[in-house]
């Protein structure tokens, strides 16, 4: 009960903050419009990438990156307009790369202002989407990307921020609103705020409260952006509240959410059957990597141990790791995270489940990806 009259307080106090405020003048959406037809870019009714008439940088970025057809067309127009966004979409159909292109279409980079804010929860994917930005923004040299997230000297950060402050920052909210709370990091300019697996962190009142705090934090004229692959019937108010007339896509069928071309397969074993299992499945398949997930640290070790007696060559990844350790084995590995179905990265492996996750990976394997799970558990479904 406390935390439910928590949350409407501070639900309360957001919607204050809207109505104190002076009126904006004219909505982002419609500003940005008009700039943008003077500027020639952006075509509404588009399907490949060209018809949006990006920035030729941007273009070239993409045909670099070997993207022919975005497969979020329904966003990136509107997006790129400056309308507000709520996009839910099933993992693997580009929501990082509406909000990515979009901000990257239409900002202009100012010396010493952040233009730009993205949220995440976490900070692997705080950093898988700096990665994004910097790969798009490879011909765009005067727009600096930075990425702050804990687990790391706050020190090193603000250093950073008084060396060279970034136009487009990246980072979870926690370190986020530390930075700001200092008056390291200035947020006076932001002209784009977007949450990606923004349910996640609306869903949890610590994360909601420090989202909510450095919202107000940015001026009142700026575009709002929230993406991700779940999005409740619940949670979707919660995200209006930050929003002016967002356009709205949502999935609200589940089997929809699920990637076509992806075989699943569930075998259920005891606790002491797994590991030969595993033994036999990686003998038995063709792969090009495998990415296994476990429910426990020491788990993690214990497997990763047994598969280097067993002769096949791995590394181990966990959160009792130091976060450049973890960076860096990812690193080292080459793997294209950006294909993988990220959600297991960002959530973690739920209460009591083993998952094995076997994947050919898009672009490196002629055959189609799959995935294996394996759980001692009976009522256990597929990913």
């Amino acid at each position: 009960m406390g935390e439910a009259r928590d949350n409407d307080a501070y639900e309360e106090e957001l919607l204050d903050y809207e109505e104190e405020d002076e009126k904006a003048p004219d909505s982002v959406a419609s500003k940005a419009a008009g700039e943008s037809a003077k500027k020639g870019y952006v075509g509404i009714h588009s399907s490949g990438f060209r018809d949006f008439l990006l920035k030729p940088e941007l273009l070239r970025s993409i045909v670099d990156s070997g993207f022919e057809h975005p497969s979020e067309g329904k966003c990136i127009p509107q997006a790129i307009l400056g309308m507000d966004v709520i996009c839910q979409a099933k993992s693997g159909m580009g929501k990082t790369a509406v909000f990515v292109l979009s901000t990257l279409q239409q900002i202009e980079p100012v010396a010493g202002q952040v233009a730009a804010l993205v949220l995440c929860h976490t900070r692997e994917l705080a950093y898988q989407i700096c990665h994004e930005f910097e790969r798009f923004s490879t011909y765009l040299p005067d727009i600096k990307v930075a990425v702050f997230y804990g687990g790391v000297s706050i020190k090193t950060h603000k250093d950073l921020l008084k060396n060279e402050c970034p136009h487009i920052v990246v980072g979870t909210p926690g370190r986020i609103l530390a930075l700001a709370r200092d008056k390291d990091l200035g947020l006076k300019h932001v002209r784009h705020f977007i949450l990606d697996e923004c349910d996640k962190m609306l869903e949890s009142l610590d994360m909601r409260r420090d989202v909510q705090e450095i919202f107000k934090m940015t001026p009142h004229d700026k575009q709002v952006m929230m993406f991700s692959a779940t999005l409740s019937k619940e949670i979707r108010p919660v995200c209006k509240k930050f929003m002016q007339d967002p356009m709205e896509i949502y999935v609200d069928d589940e089997a929809k959410l699920t990637l076509h071309g992806l075989v699943q397969h569930y075998i259920k074993l005891s606790e002491l059957e797994k590991n030969r299992k595993l033994n036999d499945l990686l003998d038995a398949l063709d792969f090009n990597q495998v990415v296994i997930f476990v429910k426990s640290v020491s788990r993690a070790a214990e497997l990763n141990k047994l598969l280097m007696e067993c002769n096949f060559p791995s590394i181990c990844i966990h959160s009792g790791m130091p976060q450049e350790e973890s960076l860096y084995k990812g690193r080292s590995l080459q793997l294209d995270w950006w294909r993988l179905d990220a959600r297991c990265f960002r959530e973690g492996v739920h209460d009591g489940e083993v998952w094995v996750m076997v994947l050919g990976l898009l672009g490196s394997c002629p055959c189609r990806p799959t995935t294996v799970g394996t759980s001692a558990m009976v009522d256990v479904g597929g990913l």
